[in-house]
């Protein structure tokens, strides 16, 4: 498979992002994969590369729960800057919550591509690029 992607990982758990990042090297899925433990401090790197659409990821995997910033937050302040961003930016919300309000309210979110429950298996991150490779 082709390096054409890069991917972003906005989680607090460091132990998912080690074996998510492993999951998308072995599957050689990614040119980068950028690490973030919460959405502020990945909402600041979108607005810093804002200018830099190379920069910027293609598929974003993001957490729920973390401190400081959770997903639903980062995807609101996303949602006001995804105007000034030059490219299509997948984001698949990735989760341990099985909560049905969850769910709903992610699904409701157009800027959300995909509701997946952890553990993300390598099968589900290769049917994403595949799926992108066809759009």
């Amino acid at each position: 498979m082709e390096n054409l992607y890069n991917f972003c990982v906005i989680d607090d758990d460091r132990v998912y992002q080690f074996t998510i990042t492993k999951a998308i090297e072995v599957n050689n899925l990614a040119k980068e994969v950028l690490i973030f433990s919460d959405g502020e401090e990945a909402l600041d790197f979108f607005i810093r590369n804002l200018d830099n659409d190379a920069n910027l990821p293609d598929i974003v995997l993001l957490d729920i729960n973390m401190p400081i910033m959770d997903g639903f937050q980062f995807m609101e302040e996303y949602i006001k800057i995804k105007p000034r961003v030059g490219k299509k930016i997948y984001i698949y919300m990735v989760s341990s919550s099985v909560d049905s309000d969850d769910i709903k309210k992610a699904k409701n979110i157009s800027e959300i591509s995909d509701y997946i429950i952890k553990p993300v298996k390598p099968g589900e991150l290769v049917s994403i690029v595949n799926s992108l490779k066809t759009t």
